[in-house]
């Protein structure tokens, strides 16, 4: 029994990726340090908890959708056709059951923020809902997809109640959002013949791997200006800029093990890079609120 319930979690847990939360998390936590800041003060350890409840719960939701409306995509691909949905892993039944769970649990934890937030509970998930459709008839459904990671850092900021007139956050969310369009990209490098054959949109398969990867250059180069901007806006002190100097360099490391020719190293720079990007902007808007407070 307990063995068949394990089995059951692992299965589940390799559904919904948590280990990506490691993506947006972090941006949502500096929204939360920053938006706080602007009171003087900082975020309680109550906000911060609920404020992960939501981040955790939203992207599951997230995940269970994406992998509803695109089984039969994945299941073509033999990159994704061992994935749990494709593969008959999980029962339908459970699969809208576990949505329903992650729903609720979102709703419960956005409850427990800022009252503003709560109207605007429905955006994050129609977004999500969208998102699959996208790529079925556009290449710019990485920007969509970044869309979806950047409310993070907004959302975090008036979870904590921030004014949400403050060009701060969107800064933030715009530099979010055109970092994930970028490695999305890089990502979408792995299924450019399958995507050709089955009519899906990328920036790989529609304009070509080259031109693509020249696309996330520019997107990058732009997520560090965006970055800086929005440190800049928030009254940020130098530990920011350190780390978002960090984070450039990552990005530039990133972008160079990655290229037309040589597509052995995407998981490096899809997951990997980005994950200790993310955390290192995290860390520097840590100890720069901690020592500015």
């Amino acid at each position: 029994m307990i063995r068949k319930v394990a089995e059951r979690v692992r299965i589940f847990a390799e559904l919904v990726k948590f280990e990506h939360s490691i993506f947006a998390l972090p941006y949502a936590f500096v929204g939360a340090l920053y938006g706080a800041a602007q009171s003087g003060r900082l975020p309680s350890w109550g906000s911060l908890a609920w404020i992960t409840v939501v981040m955790v719960s939203a992207r599951s939701f997230a995940f269970v959708l994406n992998r509803a409306i695109d089984k039969e995509i994945d299941a073509r691909n033999p990159r994704t056709a061992g994935r749990a949905v494709p593969a008959g892993l999980v029962k339908a039944g459970e699969l809208w059951v576990f949505a329903a769970a992650t729903l609720a649990l979102y709703l419960v934890g956005v409850w427990q923020l800022a009252p503003v937030v709560r109207p605007l509970a429905p955006i994050p998930l129609v977004a999500f809902v969208v998102y699959p459709y996208t790529k079925r008839f556009t290449n710019l459904c990485h920007y969509w997809l970044g869309m979806c990671l950047g409310l993070a850092p907004v959302g975090a900021w008036l979870a904590v109640g921030a004014p949400p007139a403050h060009p701060a956050p969107w800064a933030m969310g715009l530099a979010v959002t055109v970092w994930t369009a970028g490695f999305d990209i890089i990502y979408a490098t792995q299924d450019v013949e399958c995507d050709r054959r089955d009519g899906i949109h990328s920036m790989p398969a529609d304009i070509g791997v080259a031109p693509a990867l020249r696309q996330t250059r520019v997107l990058h180069a732009l997520t560090v200006a965006l970055l800086t901007t929005a440190g800049g806006l928030a009254g940020a002190g130098v530990l920011w800029f350190v780390g978002v100097g960090v984070a450039a360099a990552l990005l530039w490391y990133e972008n160079s093990i990655v290229s037309a020719e040589d597509l052995s190293r995407v998981d490096a720079a899809f997951f990997t890079t980005n994950g200790i990007i993310a955390v290192v902007v995290l860390v520097g808007a840590v100890a720069d609120v901690l020592i500015g407070v």
